[in-house]
């Protein structure tokens, strides 16, 4: 064994050996005894009660039996045989069948003897049944029952050679045998008193192998707390490090701001940007080096907001600049904020990766002697030769788009002193998510839409109505208006039975022949692309064929009707991403959800969603519930993805406490020097060198 404990190679446990070890390295990542006992089960089957055959009813999930299995049979041969026996325990009888591994049934079962069985039991002509019930004789061991089973995640190649949740308890039990006087605390005991916590070998020891169901609870309740306790532990002292480590550029001068207030500010300014506004000026002037997230509904004015800031930072002698993902969103940008721009003798340009090389020159020549104030571009603003005079202001818009090395690119275009960052996202996320993925960022919320914007109206129909919404849609192109119908897919798909976009655009036309419309997709040519936009924000066509390429990056306030084809495709956020395209403008707007009639009780929460609210923060709640966090936001490069145990759809109240927790510890001891934090730092330091989850074992 090897100086740690846990850094022991899993080959050498009792009951795993090289064939398994090396399944288990390939199919799980699982090499030590860390990574084997931190592989923690994601569910438990309640084997503590037993049910009787005449207990059974229709509709109950699983059950229990202790019983004698009768006279076997096998019916039909090679892939069609299946084996079929009779099983009672003095209350009744039951069919028990098997359609897979049927020649090793036959070998392995034991007619006459007593087993114990598990699994799903169903009814047909009224008689109970089980398919590919578990089975286990009747020994001392398993007759009382009394135990939580784990259930570990498994690949079909670890299931094919034999290795299930079973074996996987089996070594867990094996390596808790020679272990669990090994498993070091890792939260002091004034933590651990105040929240009530179990000792961490208690913990992992019941995780696995729960001696009841409180003990599983208490595991559960230690192991979440400390993994987020960890977690927020990191982020949070990451802010006070910046705060005391990166100074910024002091902003005091407000003489642009002002004039911008009182002569060319076109409409009055919500509470909720002006608070923002107010929020960001006091990072600005406070010294420290600002890095804040703006969150915003599509449509919440967050733009506006920037540009504000960008003022201040031209009003104090500082460029500044905002680069967005898509040269669409970047041209939306630059036409929006170009008139204001222009009414106050501001030099503002655009660099995106379709910008001639002549024009480049220019602007690259602007950059260095101070000329250009303002740059709005896409990832062509990070490359090497753009270089700024002295920029004081970033702006990155649909940060999730972006990655952390290339935040780092935009720091760097200030060596002197780094620039303030402002992170923007009309994606909202939840609270949990944002204390966990942006715990080290200060956050700002727009939650208050423009005056004089009306709510979206979101209505759910089946294909059945298509005719009805087509008369709807035609009404209101009478009036003036204008149409967008989006489609998931743009070729048709054997796999997937939905609407595509080609024989989408070819019924528009047949259904409209009256109307121009335009088609846009991700393999046009950027040029074909933006003539297609142009022309439908001209009021050209009528009617915009899509698939989601307009999610971002279109703004046309005459569009009033988002029709969204085979709706059951597209995730929550997205949803609410497309909806967001209309309802720019002052008249009524509305949302259509368009739908096969079959539909997962998953989906229907979905549209129900929808259809009840245009609150961001709701819908981002319900998201985080449905799909949970790994796939919301980037989180594979933000380290969530790194929790081991923690969920962050339901450990809300959890992840709360241990923030407040982790927040107190520091804001008393920065350096953690007091005695009581010295296993708080013992546990960091050990794990700083290789894991973003401070919670690990090793």
């Amino acid at each position: 064994m090897q100086n740690n404990f846990f850094d022991t190679r899993i080959e050498i446990l009792k009951g795993v050996g090289a064939a398994r070890a090396l399944l288990l390295n390939t199919e799980l990542q699982i090499f030590t005894y860390a990574d084997l006992i931190q592989y923690y089960p994601f569910r438990y089957e309640d084997r503590t009660k037993f049910h009787t055959i005449a207990d059974l009813y229709e509709g109950m999930e699983v059950a229990q039996i202790k019983g004698r299995l009768h006279f076997m049979e096998k019916m039909g041969e090679g892939h069609k045989a299946r084996l079929t026996a009779q099983f009672s325990d003095g209350t009744g009888t039951m069919e028990l069948t098997w359609f897979q591994g049927v020649s090793f049934l036959e070998k392995k079962l034991r007619p006459s003897s007593e087993y114990v069985i598990y699994g799903k039991p169903a009814f047909f002509q009224g008689r109970p049944q089980m398919q590919h019930p578990e089975m286990e004789l009747l020994n001392p061991a398993n007759e009382k029952g009394g135990y939580f089973q784990p259930v570990y995640g498994l690949t079909e190649k670890l299931k094919k050679r034999y290795i299930d949740s079973k074996v996987i308890a089996m070594m867990q039990r094996n390596l808790l045998d020679i272990s669990y006087s090994q498993i070091r605390e890792t939260l002091p005991e004034n933590i651990r008193q105040k929240f009530r916590l179990i000792e961490k070998k208690d913990a992992v020891y019941n995780i696995h192998l729960p001696m009841s169901e409180a003990w599983l609870h208490q595991a559960r309740r230690r192991l979440k707390f400390e993994e987020l306790f960890y977690n927020q532990l990191r982020l949070i002292k990451q802010k006070l490090n910046r705060r005391t480590d990166y100074k910024g550029q002091v902003f005091k001068s407000t003489t642009l701001v002002t004039e911008f207030y009182k002569n060319h500010l076109p409409f009055d300014l919500t509470n909720a940007q002006k608070r923002v506004i107010k929020e960001i000026f006091e990072d600005m002037k406070s010294g420290k080096q600002m890095n804040r997230l703006l969150q915003g509904d599509v449509g919440s004015g967050k733009t506006i907001v920037a540009f504000i800031c960008m003022l201040l930072a031209i009003s104090n002698g500082c460029q500044a600049c905002i680069i967005a993902p898509t040269e669409i969103l970047a041209d939306q940008h630059y036409q929006g904020l170009k008139d204001f721009a222009d009414s106050l003798g501001i030099k503002i340009d655009k660099l995106t990766g379709s910008v001639r090389k002549k024009a480049r020159v220019g602007i690259h020549e602007g950059l260095l002697d101070g000329s250009l104030s303002i740059l709005v571009g896409t990832h062509a603003i990070l490359e090497d030769i753009v270089q700024f005079q002295n920029l004081g202001f970033v702006v990155i818009d649909e940060q999730h788009r972006f990655g952390v090395a290339q935040r780092a690119k935009l720091w760097e275009k200030n060596s002197v002193i780094h620039p303030h960052i402002l992170v923007m996202t009309a994606t909202p996320i939840p609270r949990t998510l944002a204390m966990t993925l942006y715990g080290d960022l200060d956050v700002s919320i727009i939650d208050e839409l423009p005056k004089g914007r009306k709510p979206i109206k979101t209505v759910h129909r089946y294909d059945s109505h298509r005719l009805n919404v087509f008369g709807f849609m035609r009404d209101e192109i009478k009036k003036g208006r204008q149409v967008y119908v989006v489609y998931p897919l743009i070729e048709e798909s054997e796999k997937l039975d939905y609407k595509y976009l080609a024989d989408g655009y070819e019924s528009i036309v047949r259904a409209f022949p009256e109307y121009h419309i335009s088609i846009v997709h991700g393999k046009m040519k950027p040029a074909d692309k933006d003539f297609e936009m142009q022309r439908f924000i001209k009021k050209e066509t009528q009617i915009m064929v899509a698939t989601t390429v307009i999610e971002v990056g279109v703004n046309v306030p005459n569009a009033s009707i988002m029709v969204i084809e085979s709706a059951e495709r597209f995730g929550l956020s997205q949803l609410h991403q497309l909806r967001g395209r209309v309802g720019r403008g002052a008249e009524q707007s509305y949302c259509i959800l368009m739908t096969d009639v079959k539909l997962s009780k998953d989906t229907r929460i979905r549209l129900e969603t929808m259809v009840r609210t245009t609150d961001g923060f709701e819908i981002a709640d319900v998201d985080l519930q449905l799909r949970g966090p790994g796939d919301l936001s980037g989180t594979q490069q933000s380290g969530v993805i790194d929790l081991l145990i923690a969920d962050l759809a339901k450990d809300g109240e959890i992840l709360r406490v241990a923030r407040e927790c982790a927040t107190a510890i520091l804001e008393e001891d920065h350096d953690l020097d007091l005695p009581q934090n010295a296993m708080v730092k013992e546990q960091i330091e050990q794990q700083k060198a290789n894991a973003s989850n401070w919670a690990r074992i090793s």
